[in-house]
């Protein structure tokens, strides 16, 4: 018996207004877009961007991540369930269901759409991303740990978790402890953020357009990576698979990210993004012309 697990018992309700119900996991969303608008609006500001950048690039940024989350769960996850019955990819939305893969893919859509439509470089609005990314993912995990969802295998280090509401007949002395992953999963984002962010302010492969992109995919994806194998099965096929879908999927984003690093430190030869302009030859430019008396 782990007489030092934190017993969790948190109600993932906040407040029930005439039988609808806010939830902590639905504020952690509003929290991660709303913070990453906000952040995203510090970098346009700082690289004098007009306002209307940070406006167009929120507005298909937040619709690519939510939609994006919802589809790759339905179609990575449970894509029988929900191609019988495609209607409650909508309707049950309210049951749960998000994929961070699938959000990962409708941010690159939404990143595309909305520099072709601001008419700014792809890989600079994928690197503002890049940064604001692991901190939105860090408040969505922390929402996963409000639900008791997404969790761990038993464990005996005295940081487990027990999930109270997950046994609600079961005493207290026999719930099992369990690896709290999402927590695990939230504070390996932050620290990935932190480093992004002083990339970002004070190195100069900032200037690499594409390298903060690439590494906030490495990043993100080598941590859910390594933190599945110490994380319950989501869905029943997953069982006696080497890797879970989680891994598999996480597998192109690492790859993808690693590659995109390479190419963007290469891309440049010495200082990037400095323009150097030709000094014009005085003997060049002098006036030969002679005129005769």
């Amino acid at each position: 018996m782990n007489l030092l697990a934190i017993v969790w018992a948190w109600d993932p309700t906040l407040i029930e207004i005439f039988g609808f119900e806010i939830r902590w996991y639905s504020l952690t969303w509003v929290a991660a877009l709303l913070f990453g608008g906000w952040l995203f609006s510090y970098f346009c500001k700082r690289e004098g961007k007009p306002e209307s950048v940070s406006d167009t690039a929120f507005m298909y940024i937040a619709l690519g991540t939510i939609i994006g989350a919802r589809l790759g769960h339905c179609l990575f996850y449970e894509p029988l369930e929900y191609l019988r019955e495609p209607w409650r990819i909508i309707t049950g939305i309210r049951d749960g269901g998000l994929a961070s893969h699938g959000a990962a893919i409708g941010i690159v859509i939404g990143i595309w759409l909305s520099s072709r439509k601001n008419k700014v470089s792809v890989w600079w609005t994928a690197d503002k991303l890049g940064i604001i990314a692991p901190l939105s993912g860090a408040m969505i995990r922390f929402g996963n740990l409000f639900n008791s969802e997404i969790i761990g295998n038993e464990t005996t280090v005295p940081w487990g978790f027990k999930f109270m509401r997950l046994y609600p007949n079961l005493p207290e002395e026999l719930v099992p402890v369990r690896h709290a992953t999402q927590l695990y999963e939230a504070l390996c984002y932050i620290v990935v953020f932190v480093i992004l962010f002083a990339i970002y302010r004070y190195t100069k492969l900032a200037k690499r357009e594409g390298f903060i992109f690439g590494a906030a995919m490495v990043g993100i994806f080598t941590p859910r990576f390594l933190i599945e194998f110490i994380k319950i099965n989501q869905v029943a096929f997953e069982q006696g698979m080497t890797f879970n879908m989680g891994q598999w999927l996480s597998v192109p984003f690492i790859l993808a990210g690693i590659a995109v690093m390479i190419w963007a430190w290469r891309r440049y030869k010495g200082e990037p993004n400095v323009v150097v302009s030709a000094v014009p030859n005085p003997k060049q430019t002098k006036n030969k012309r002679h005129y005769k008396k």
